[in-house]
Parts: C-alpha cells; sequence; structure tokens
C-alpha cells in the first residue's frame, strides 16, 4: 500500500446539514484512495453531537473525524495541518462539493511546478440556493468565494486571489511559517466575517520566494446561500473586510483610506440630497455599479475609523 499524498480538510461549524454532501465528494475522488486522507475538524459548540455526527465515518478508512475544543477556522485547520501528515494538505469548505478529480487536479499542479510551487489554487463555481440579484456586480463576487480567472495553469498574478475553500499548501510550509494566524479568521457561527488568514499566509510565503499557482481544473462548486444574498450581508462583509485587512496591515489600510477619502466624498455628493448623510452607507439601489462603490465607501469608511481618521482632520463632507 502506497503511503497518502495529500490530506483533503474539511473544517466545520454546526452545518450538518450540508456537511454530508461535502464529504460524500471527497470520498468520490479519482485519486486512489491509498494516496489520500481526509480530515474534518469539527469546531461545533456541543462536543457530543459533534462525537455522535462523526461516528457514522469511522468505517471510512482515509477520513479521520475531529471534534476540536477551541474554537476558530484558523485554529482548526493548523490542527489539521500538524496531523495530516502528508506532502500537502487541501482546505474545503463545508458547504462546498468537490468536482472528482479535485485532488488529482491539485497534485498536478504542484507536480508540474516543482519545488518552487507553495500554494495551489483552483477554481469555484457557486450553486446558487436563490437567482443571483440584479444588484450583485461581477466585481464583488469573491465575497461569495467564486474564483474563476479565466486560462490554463500558470503561475498566479500578485491580482489572483485564491479562496479558503479551495486551495492547497506544501505542508511543511504551513508548519515551518507557524501555521495560520488565530487572529485572523471567522470564530463561531458567523456573527464575525473576520477574514485573511489564508491571505496573510500566502503572502508571507510569496515572500520568502514561494510561487502560488493557479489550477483552473482544481474546481469545488460552492453554496450561495439565500440569507447572503441581502444587501446587509456584503455590508457588514465589506466592513469585516476592512477590520481583517487593518489587522494585517493598519498602516496599509490606514494609507488606503486617506488615498480613496475622494472616492467617499464623490459617492455622497453624487447621491440625492436626502440621502447625504449615513444612510448614504446602507440605503438600498438595485444598480449594480452604485451598490459596488456604496461597498468601496463603507470600506473607506471603517478603515478611516480604525485609524482614527489620522491624516483625515482636514478633510470632511
Amino acid at each position: 500500500m502506497s503511503r497518502p499524498r495529500i490530506t483533503a480538510c474539511i473544517c466545520t461549524y454546526n452545518r450538518y446539514d450540508v456537511l454530508p454532501k461535502a464529504i460524500e465528494s471527497l470520498l468520490a475522488q479519482t485519486l486512489p484512495r491509498d494516496q489520500y486522507r481526509i480530515i474534518v475538524v469539527d469546531n461545533s459548540p456541543n462536543q457530543e453531537d459533534a462525537e455522535a455526527f462523526g461516528e457514522q465515518y469511522r468505517q471510512f478508512p482515509p477520513l479521520e473525524y475531529v471534534v476540536e475544543k477551541i474554537p476558530g477556522l484558523s485554529n482548526a485547520r493548523n490542527v489539521a495541518a500538524r496531523m495530516c501528515g502528508t506532502a500537502y494538505i487541501a482546505f474545503m469548505d463545508d458547504d462546498a462539493v468537490a468536482a472528482q478529480d479535485w485532488l488529482e487536479r491539485i497534485l498536478e499542479a504542484f507536480e508540474v511546478f516543482g519545488d518552487e510551487a507553495a500554494i495551489v489554487g483552483g477554481r469555484v463555481d457557486p450553486m446558487w440556493e436563490i437567482p443571483r440579484p440584479k444588484w450583485l456586480h461581477d466585481s464583488i463576487m469573491g465575497f461569495v468565494s467564486v474564483v474563476n480567472w479565466g486560462g490554463g495553469m500558470r503561475v498566479a498574478d500578485d491580482k489572483e486571489w485564491f479562496a479558503g475553500t479551495n486551495i492547497a499548501f506544501k505542508t511543511a510550509g504551513v508548519l515551518s511559517y507557524g501555521g495560520f494566524d488565530v487572529k485572523l479568521g471567522r470564530t463561531g457561527g458567523g456573527t464575525s466575517l473576520l477574514s485573511n488568514e489564508e491571505v496573510e499566509l500566502v503572502k508571507r510565503m510569496k515572500a520568502d520566494g514561494g510561487v502560488a499557482v493557479y489550477q483552473p481544473e482544481a474546481v469545488v462548486q460552492h453554496l450561495v446561500e439565500r440569507k447572503r444574498l441581502k444587501q446587509g450581508w456584503f455590508r457588514k462583509r465589506m466592513a469585516w473586510q476592512a477590520a481583517s485587512d487593518f489587522i494585517m496591515n493598519p498602516e496599509e489600510t490606514a494609507k488606503s483610506a486617506k488615498k480613496n477619502w475622494d472616492y467617499l466624498l464623490d459617492y455622497f455628493f453624487g447621491l440625492p440630497p436626502k440621502e447625504r448623510n449615513i444612510r448614504g452607507l446602507y440605503y438600498p439601489c438595485d444598480d449594480p455599479e452604485l451598490f459596488k462603490k456604496q461597498l468601496g465607501c463603507i470600506y473607506i469608511a471603517e478603515a478611516g475609523i480604525l485609524a482614527g481618521f489620522e491624516g483625515l482632520d482636514a478633510v470632511g463632507l
């Protein structure tokens, strides 16, 4: 029997309605069973329920179901990286479904690019729970983890980011860099939308010469839930993105707010007079271009607040 080459990891929190489909897609991989492992890290608060749910998967040799008491997505990912024992580890969300050749295509990318390849990211197609709203601009699809950079397998450029629901690493790299930053990433059931845990790790790896490879043939489908397809959710997500960026790099985030303050002013002055107040950041609009601009202004305003409006004291609405 050959030694497993790659581990597929799902970190989950109270998602027993969707988790089985994610697990089934990993059990159905075309990669021979003896060449990969599956680790599910369950962070749900009711550990007895988590243990009971995981019991049904004890019969599947490549799968290990782990109940982790310490909360947080970054911690759960680090637990999987420490225990996997394989050269590579691939992460997928609990509400995603992997293509049957997902792991094969990830390994192909690592093999083609050799030692320099530190990260591989793939395409993420949406599974819409309800029809896509007309106000949802293409440029903000990344907030629901949709990734499609087009073209073929290649070294990703600096603007081509990967989603946490379809990203793989050399395991030794994850461990040598101390894993995912536990100050970043989600904790609990979604009240906080803190992110950037994989962005920060990728950034550190690339700074040391590691290469990020885009592999469009490594595909997962990701559920876009009804509850996320509301403008309020996107506003919240954008505000938390500013907070995530500020935690990761406060100086750059503050500089961005200052640089783009005129963008915020242009937005407000383009609104009807009665909307030129705080309501301008949250009033409903069906125009995707206008909603995109509103979200950008939420980011700028949040970044400015977190920076204490330093350098913006001479600028106002």
